[in-house]
């Protein structure tokens, strides 16, 4: 299958042959980009089982000691993610939930791991279900299970459960509010967090004494491990003051149903807990691992390309902005390398 869906139309477009070659270059370092990042293939590279042993990059777990292996999480490469760590532990899955885009449960295999279908960008009903199921796992667990956590882009509208005096109508209203005024997704997040059970960090305060390991896929910037899928193993640095300074700075703040700015007052004022930070002792046993990123697809679009002879330079891997104006950019310091000699 081809990554690129128009590129015959973009070969076709070529001018020249000294086009076409460069063109059939760049789309060739595209796909090898995209094939970098495809999430069943990360999952095969990053985690290696030998005998009773799991080695998932520099970190090591030995299975014999756990009674219970349990499988959870979300997003949308999270089908991939599951269908290929069920195929590498297999029988040692005792059971587990993962909820996956809408409409595509269908396209992944797997026995041991339930796939959920989920709202994705506005949450449903459907997916806070899944995430209950996940939570009910999570507060069970003992010191003897093993909790693998499958984490990627679109699992926090995707992993939804409102906290306690938030219910989901409420949640779907404000994330629309916040897609149409143009808040940023971290800032979608922020306010996702401070009105969720399993975001910003709850989900890693949960799970103790069971031992977590959360394998990410990140589809943000930098890798910041609280944004992606709003963090839920992860220490959260923002605040109920910050989500209301987010839901002011765009004006919706009255917009925004009554019930949530009771929930964010409460916690800006200290009524209610705030989301776990750095110190809290429940972040020193587990492990966030990122198997896939930004900078992966782009480091291996550059080695395509040096094999395919061209001399190359990686400029940066956190460049942001709407992509007609970032191809602007870089094609303005393409063109003064060759005019410059």
């Amino acid at each position: 299958m081809n990554p690129v869906l128009n590129k015959e139309l973009l070969l076709q477009n070529a001018r020249t042959p000294a086009d076409l070659k460069v063109r059939q270059a760049v789309l060739t370092a595209l796909e090898t980009a995209i094939l970098a990042s495809n999430p069943r293939q990360l999952i095969y590279d990053h985690v290696k089982i030998k005998d009773s042993g799991m080695r998932v990059d520099a970190e090591r777990f030995d299975l014999s000691r756990f009674k219970r292996i349990f499988v959870i999480g979300g997003g949308k490469a999270s089908g991939s993610m599951a269908e290929a760590l069920e195929q590498l532990l297999g029988e040692r899955i005792t059971s587990g939930i993962v909820n996956v885009l809408t409409g595509t449960s269908g396209k992944y295999r797997t026995n041991r791991i339930t796939l959920n279908e989920a709202g994705h960008p506005i949450p449903n009903s459907k997916g806070v279900r899944g995430t209950r199921r996940m939570l009910e796992i999570v507060e069970s667990s003992r010191d003897d299970d093993l909790i693998i956590c499958l984490i990627s882009g679109g699992g926090s509208a995707m992993m939804a459960l409102p906290r306690e005096g938030v219910d989901l109508e409420d949640k779907q209203s404000v994330t629309k509010l916040l897609l149409r005024c143009g808040a940023t997704i971290n800032e979608i997040n922020t306010i996702r967090k401070h009105l969720s059970e399993f975001k910003g960090g709850w989900l890693a305060k949960k799970v103790q004494p069971a031992t977590l390991l959360s394998l990410i896929l990140s589809d943000v910037v930098g890798d910041p491990l609280d944004s992606i899928a709003s963090g839920p193993t992860a220490p959260d640095p923002t605040t109920y003051g910050d989500a209301i300074e987010i839901l002011n700075k765009y004006r919706i703040w009255k917009q925004t149903p009554i019930a949530l700015r009771v929930v964010l007052e409460k916690g800006e004022k200290g009524l209610i807990p705030e989301t776990p930070k750095t110190e809290d002792p429940t972040f020193r046993n587990l492990k966030n691992v990122v198997i896939g990123n930004n900078r992966g697809a782009c480091m291996a679009a550059e080695a395509k390309l040096d094999d395919l002879g061209f001399n190359t330079l990686f400029l940066t891997s956190h460049l942001q902005g709407e992509a007609r104006e970032a191809g602007m950019f870089l094609a303005s310091i393409a063109s003064e390398i060759i005019s410059s000699g």
